[in-house]
């Protein structure tokens, strides 16, 4: 592999890493306080409809974004009401959100556009463009340091060096503010925190909300800035590779960016190298299709070793009186 493909495979991990990273981020925040979150295939399918539609209707990128944010916290209210209020079962309860989310989508964008479950193709203002960064173009005829500027580093669109700088803030804030500290005891010890005079149903709901935001972003970049409108299931299992990155990320933030960028790279290569010949052996697209999917079941059955999550995750609290 020459140089320049090189680049080309990096650049397309980049893009196919964004929605995995920010809806990992957003698996992490819920999960972190207790609240496992299978819907987040849900929620990013929901923000890429709303988005999309809102964006084809409108012409404006940013009012659709707001609309697959808006989507996707209300799916994310849905989540909180049952799982923390009602105190239902959170498995079922994402599961459900993920059912929900693939049938209404396809309902709506029937219903609105007549276009068997699609949104008309986003043009112009419609979508998110890549941004030149300072110096790119001036910078790009230095030897190798040159094209990984401009070439890798520059010319993403807005969501993408969004995603990135979550990771840090991320870290920021759950490890270095009273709030992120209080939020990982929620998922540990509820009852600790009740006791010390802290809402435990105010702080779950808090990161359910966070994870909404950040599936939004994710569902909206799929729909707006990796691909020129929303079709059905577009989001094809991100959401459930995201939450076997965050597995395998062990719930923590800078191992979650590599896990995700782990997840791009597959995709990056599947999607660059089809039909490679071995030899003679032929492999077909398909494998490298599935190459994704391969590695997060090999995650989810233990290959990294134990993952030991927090341990009120999943556990509805109830108050003692």
């Amino acid at each position: 592999m020459d140089f320049p493909t090189l680049l080309q495979v990096l650049d397309s991990t980049v893009r196919l890493a964004t929605p995995l990273l920010l809806a990992c981020l957003a698996g992490l925040f819920s999960e972190r306080a207790g609240i496992f979150d299978i819907g987040l295939e849900g929620k990013m399918l929901m923000a890429a409809f709303f988005s999309a539609a809102v964006a084809a209707m409108t012409g404006s990128v940013w009012l659709g974004l707001l609309a697959g944010i808006a989507g996707s916290m209300a799916l994310s209210g849905i989540h909180g009401l049952a799982s923390i209020t009602f105190r239902g079962n959170q498995l079922i309860s994402g599961v459900a959100i993920n059912f929900l989310a693939a049938g209404l989508t396809v309902l709506i964008a029937q219903h609105w556009f007549s276009q068997g479950g699609r949104t008309p193709s986003l043009i112009g203002a419609g979508r998110f463009t890549g941004i030149t960064l300072p110096f790119a173009e001036s910078l790009s005829t230095i030897p190798i340091l040159g094209p990984i500027y401009s070439e890798l580093i520059s010319g993403h669109s807005i969501l993408v060096y969004v995603a990135f700088a979550c990771v840090p803030l991320t870290w920021w804030v759950l490890y270095r503010t009273r709030f992120g500290l209080r939020l990982r005891a929620v998922g540990e010890a509820p009852e600790a925190v009740d006791t010390a005079g802290v809402s435990v149903i105010g702080l779950r709901y808090a990161a359910v909300a966070i994870c909404g935001l950040l599936c939004g972003l994710a569902g909206a970049y799929l729909a707006t800035g990796l691909q020129a409108g929303f079709v059905k299931d577009m989001t094809a299992g991100r959401g459930y590779i995201a939450l076997a990155a965050l597995i395998f990320a062990k719930w923590r933030p800078w191992y979650a960016l590599w896990a995700c960028l782990l997840f791009g790279l597959l995709q990056a290569v599947a999607l660059r190298y089809q039909n490679i010949d071995l030899g003679g052996v032929v492999i077909p697209v398909q494998v490298m299709d599935a190459l994704p999917y391969i590695l997060t079941v090999i995650i989810l059955a233990g290959f990294v070793g134990k993952a030991i999550p927090p341990r009120a995750g999943g556990e509805p609290y109830v108050k003692e009186r």
